[in-house]
């Protein structure tokens, strides 16, 4: 089965901005909604934003509220998070999935095809 791919991570300084882009080679989940998770060192993965498909309606977690975007690009099977004013805290290694079960869109378990992540670090 394949997995999604990540890209767009670095290292930043507080208040910079940063775009991560995720892509899925199997084009059946372009139907369904697409979250970001972070992992930080020794913590849970926990949920930064998702998208549903038709309505491309967003969710987000209290700490992306106001600072990141989430969108979904059908042309390239796309799915786009600008993150912006970026703080220390916000580091960690930045996953996305498909959204694969029926239960809450901020549970991790509800995913499936996760990639590999991409990091970014924030320095103050």
């Amino acid at each position: 089965q394949a997995h999604a791919v990540e890209s767009g991570g670095g290292s930043v300084q507080a208040g910079d901005s940063l775009r991560l882009s995720c892509a899925h080679p199997e084009r059946r989940f372009r139907s369904y909604t697409m979250s970001w998770f972070r992992q930080a060192p020794g913590k849970d993965r926990s949920f930064v934003a998702g998208i549903t498909w038709r309505q491309r309606s967003p969710t987000y977690s209290n700490s992306a509220k106001g600072r990141f975007i989430i969108s979904r690009q059908d042309a390239n099977d796309t799915v786009t998070l600008e993150m912006n004013n970026l703080k220390p805290e916000d580091t960690a290694v930045y996953y996305c999935a498909p959204k694969t079960r029926v239960g809450p869109i901020q549970s991790a378990s509800e995913y499936d095809y996760w990639g590999r992540g991409t990091q970014v670090t924030v320095s103050s």
